[in-house]
């Protein structure tokens, strides 16, 4: 759900009523909780705080006293405005803790990296913007695919962002967290701007937001094109336009918002590390020249919310239209030469998705009294449908498809109810109880008849918050809570193995459960003691359940073990001076496999968690003429094999931003990404793949090398 829509960093609210008794017992539980509550009192004024504070990456709007948990957080635009940034979904990279990578070209969605999770494209981490999903169900590609390449970073005006599966008014892939971005509904200026950088980089973006009888317009069109430092010129062309009505404000007021999207790009997919050792191709070769692919997004949504002294009303509704066209080749001989015995066509395959998602979120919060206590009650629903037209994927060679491995028409509907009840028992301990309930269903037409058919699962996630103090300006919490993350609906329905590269192919395999459950359990502390100085300490744990995986790449499943996470988190934001902000994290992680099996398997490391992060930075607007930004990222080493015996070498990187303003709402800027030229990777995996000339598939690290230093220069002019 989309916290403008639904939440508040005044108000935590959301959670689930539905737990494992009958619906009617759980609404009499619903009904009987909401009439102890006596209206007229407004939670914001009845909870003592501590003075407003931020952590990690919150905003100075946050009231750390009326957070859920010591992971919580805002990230305000005054910490975006003079942040480098090398793609948009780097914007992420606020929320403590999280890394944002690619392996690919720049129209594809980035990889994310989070609470010892490699999150591929988005599986455990749920993002929404403008009250609208960005995680896409039974994608072509993977579970749950986030491609925030649409977002436009200067029109952001906060991100809220929540670690662990506490807040029961989020629910699927929100295992290691969730984040919600929204935009200004009003800009201070229109302005235009004109960016030019090395290796082909061109950007123009033109905003405004103009009254219209007591009404706001705000209006962006942004173009982007861009080669990069590839052998093969990646031919980004990007172009992304939004038009958003509003009034009011977020808390009282409404917007209608219509976005439209599209990209086209050439991709130097990871390679062999073994090909660029070996000098066959250069540090930014490829082995394919035809990989890459195009992608389109349009939406319309809409978001009302009032709130008075009795209580708050939110709604959010949305409709988006998707596509994507995707060619990737990650073992270049190995299939085809296992099907064929020669190498004439590959192993490039092509993912297609075509779907229409549309949706509702609904929740009313009460403020009153439960047994003469502050407290307020909140119930919401959320319904989402997916249409997807088709999901595909076949065999290319320089994408012209030549055989379908599986083809399928999907109808997935889910429907989340929950509720909340937020107490405060005593000036030093808040309660926070909910309980949500999540109903999914599946309906898929698959061109392999027997791999058709209907599902449909139910789970329910009940949630805990306990929240000590303030002493001293410091508050302490203990967090559980139940998630999930569902799976692709293809894979619980498939029965037959339908990829003719597989050995095991028309093989019977089992269906993949539904809904996987995820249990996550918090200790934090968050302090403002020092002057200027805003700390918050977790130390967590996340466990998920046994599952079998659909993989995309294969159109079939395979199987997982239960797995094991845990670690601490350190997040600081320092204001010593009104002009300058200064913010430094760390996190570190531990996943392993839990159970028997995977010690017999070989290993019970997960491959690619992460495991170490750093991130430190600063920022420095006076309001006078000259303003700077500085960003450290450490992406430390992760196990690439279950045994620990392949390791992928850490990353530091440090981009850089100075900015001058010329006056008239007019400014020149310098960013210098990967500032001292760091030969790093962005990522690393390891498997099996066969070059041509190869007799046999070789296991080996597959690498995609971090951009090198690029200058780039900005010119935004106000008018």
């Amino acid at each position: 759900m989309s916290v403008s829509a639904l939440g508040s960093s005044a108000l935590r609210i959301g959670g689930s009523l539905l737990c494992g008794a009958g619906l009617g017992a759980r609404v009499f539980v619903v009904l009987a909780l909401a009439g102890c509550l006596t209206p007229g009192w407004a939670l914001a004024g009845g909870i003592p705080t501590l003075e407003t504070v931020v952590v990690g990456g919150g905003s100075e709007e946050g009231l750390i006293g009326l957070a859920g948990a010591a992971t919580e957080g805002t990230v305000s635009a005054r910490q975006l405005e003079h942040r480098p940034l090398l793609r948009p979904a780097e914007v992420l990279e606020l929320i403590p803790g999280l890394i944002v990578s690619q392996h690919s070209g720049d129209g594809k969605a980035n990889q994310y990296y989070l609470r010892g999770f490699n999150l591929d494209h988005g599986t455990d981490f749920s993002t929404r913007v403008l009250g609208m999903p960005v995680n896409l169900l039974t994608h072509a590609h993977g579970q749950g695919y986030s491609d925030l390449q649409f977002l436009i970073p200067e029109l952001v005006e906060r991100m809220q962002y929540r670690k662990g599966p506490y807040a029961a008014d989020v629910g699927d892939f929100a295992a290691a967290g969730s984040a919600t971005i929204d935009y200004f509904r009003k800009l201070e200026a229109p302005f235009a701007q004109v960016t030019l950088g090395e290796r082909g980089y061109r950007r123009g973006l033109l905003a405004g937001s103009p009254d219209l009888d007591g009404r706001n317009l705000l209006y962006a069109l942004e173009w982007t094109a861009n080669d990069g430092p590839w052998a093969l010129p990646e031919n980004l062309a990007r172009l992304n336009g939004l038009l958003r009505l509003s009034q009011g404000s977020r808390d009282n007021g409404w917007s209608v918002a219509a976005m439209a999207y599209r990209a086209r790009w050439n991709a130097t997919d990871q390679v062999p590390q073994r090909a660029i050792d070996a000098g066959q191709i250069g540090r930014f070769g490829n082995l394919n020249a035809t990989d890459g692919g195009h992608t389109r997004r349009s939406s319309l949504s809409g978001e009302w919310s009032g709130r008075d002294a009795r209580g708050w009303t939110r709604l959010n509704a949305y409709a988006i239209d998707y596509s994507l066209d995707l060619w990737s080749d990650f073992s270049f001989c190995l299939n085809d030469m296992a099907l064929t015995g020669s190498c004439q066509r590959g192993d490039q395959f092509h993912q297609a998705d075509r779907r229409k998602v549309y949706g509702l979120d609904v929740a009313h919060s009460g403020f009153g009294a439960l047994a003469g206590r502050p407290a307020d009650f909140t119930l919401g629903v959320q319904v989402r449908h997916d249409s997807i037209d088709r999901v595909a994927l076949s065999l290319s060679s320089a994408r012209q498809d030549y055989l379908a491995v599986r083809s399928d028409k999907v109808a997935q509907s889910s429907v989340g109810l929950f509720g909340e009840a937020q107490v405060q028992w005593h000036d030093k301990f808040r309660s926070i109880v909910g309980l949500r309930s999540d109903h999914y269903h599946f309906d898929v037409d698959s061109s392999l008849a027997q791999n058709s058919g209907k599902a449909q699962d139910h789970i329910t996630s009940p949630k805990l918050a306990l929240i000590l103090g303030p002493w001293a300006k410091t508050e302490y919490y203990a967090n559980l809570g139940f998630g999930f993350h569902s799976n692709d609906a293809r894979g619980t329905t498939t029965r037959l193995n339908p990829d003719p590269r597989d050995p095991g192919y028309l093989s019977p395999v089992r269906p993949v459960t539904p809904l996987v459950r995820a249990r996550g359990y918090e200790l934090g502390v968050r302090s403002a003691i020092v002057p200027g100085l805003h700390s918050a300490l977790a130390l967590w744990r996340l466990d998920l359940g046994s599952e079998l995986v659909f993989v995309g790449d294969a159109g079939s499943t395979e199987p997982s073990f239960p797995s094991r996470r845990s670690g601490i988190e350190w997040a600081n934001y320092w204001t010593p001076t009104p002009a300058l902000i200064v913010d430094a994290d760390l996190a570190l992680s531990r996943a392993r496999y839990t159970g028997a099996a995977p010690a017999l398997a070989g290993g019970r490391h997960v491959p690619g968690a992460l495991e170490k992060s750093f991130s430190a930075g600063a920022t420095y607007d006076s309001h006078a003429r000259w303003t700077a930004g500085l960003r450290l990222r450490y992406f430390g080493p992760r196990a690439l094999v279950e045994d620990n015996t392949v390791r992928s070498r850490a990353s530091m990187l440090v981009n850089a931003r100075l900015g001058y303003r010329l006056g008239s709402g007019s400014s020149l800027s310098v960013e210098v990404l990967n500032l001292f030229d760091r030969r790093v990777s962005d990522i690393d995996y390891y498997y099996a793949s066969q070059l041509r000339g190869e007799a046999r598939p070789v296991e080996g690290i597959h690498t995609h090398p971090a951009e090198p230093r690029s200058l780039r220069v900005s010119l935004r002019v106000g008018y």
